[in-house]
């Protein structure tokens, strides 16, 4: 892949609401898949998909501890994007209101 396609599917992990909803509630604490369909009110099978594209994607990682499989943010980076995410989103609220999507 080269660079424009790698940071686009970087860039994939961060463009659903499923998929920020599970960073989200990672940006807090690790979490099993049964805490994250708790919390989120998503299904089981949703966040499972989800959680595998943010593992591909590079956004997040898990481990084993027993039977449970916990995941979290990868790293500080990702933390600090999904920070500069919410700033910009917060400076820009209004703007973004009232954009419209467009196919090109």
């Amino acid at each position: 892949m080269n660079d424009i396609q790698l940071k686009a599917h970087f860039i994939h992990g961060l463009s659903n609401k499923t998929r920020l909803t599970i960073l989200e509630l990672l940006k807090l604490k690790e979490m099993t898949v049964n805490e994250i369909v708790e919390k989120s009110q998503i299904s089981q099978s949703s966040i499972s998909q989800h959680l595998s594209c943010l593992k591909g994607c590079g956004l997040v990682i898990s481990r084993q501890d027993g039977k449970y499989v916990y995941y979290q943010i990868k790293n500080n980076q990702i933390l600090t994007l999904l920070k500069l995410i919410d700033s910009v989103v917060k400076d820009s609220e209004e703007d973004i209101a009232c954009c419209q999507h467009h196919t090109i």
